[in-house]
């Protein structure tokens, strides 16, 4: 197969101008000359990868007719590399867009537990496990149907126990049919 002159010439624009466009400074220009680089690799790839033919699948082909597969998956990994290093650059860019908000202070941000002793890192840090507790706890009682599900539900039921109790159980048969992200199947 004789290579697209089309293709040649596409292939050469796109690695120049991906090349121009990585030799600036800013982060953004750099992720779109890479992206650029990419796609070109892509387009050499295709036209390095030789004659079309039939897929090394079928069974009904004989060797001469089939296609190299080689090709196909270079083309398959570069375009996952070069997923992974837009998604890098991506972070990169919104890192500096965000230590460039911060202005003077950049990356030193007091810290707001600096002056608590040990003893009162602690003492959080038991008052957030307790809340972790309470928490499962009251979904147990709800999943029973023994709980309330808010705090109007916890008022309503000291006036009318009757309606309170029924609207904790379509509350627990909701929440039984469909489990939130967070809860996950039980």
């Amino acid at each position: 197969m004789s290579a697209s002159l089309t293709l040649v010439i596409l292939m050469a624009v796109m690695y120049a101008a991906g090349v121009y466009v990585m030799l600036e400074r800013s982060l953004t220009r750099v992720l779109i000359g890479f992206l650029l680089v990419g796609n070109a690799t892509n387009l050499l790839i295709f036209i390095m990868s030789g004659r079309p033919g039939s897929s090394p699948i079928v069974t009904d082909t004989s060797a001469a007719d089939m296609v190299d597969p080689i090709p196909q998956v270079l083309m398959l990994t570069a375009i996952v590399i070069n997923f992974g290093i837009t998604a890098l650059l991506l972070a990169l860019i919104y890192r500096s867009w965000w230590l460039a908000q911060l202005g003077d202070e950049g990356d030193t941000l007091t810290d707001e537990h600096a002056a608590e002793s040990a003893d009162e890192a602690d003492a959080t840090f038991r008052s957030s496990s307790d809340d972790d507790d309470a928490i499962a706890e009251s979904l147990d009682e709800l999943e029973r149907g023994d709980g309330a599900t808010s705090d109007e539900d916890t008022t309503n039921h000291a006036a009318n126990p009757a309606r309170s109790a029924d609207a904790v159980g379509r509350a627990g048969a909701s929440a039984r049919k469909a489990p939130g992200p967070d809860r996950g199947n039980r």
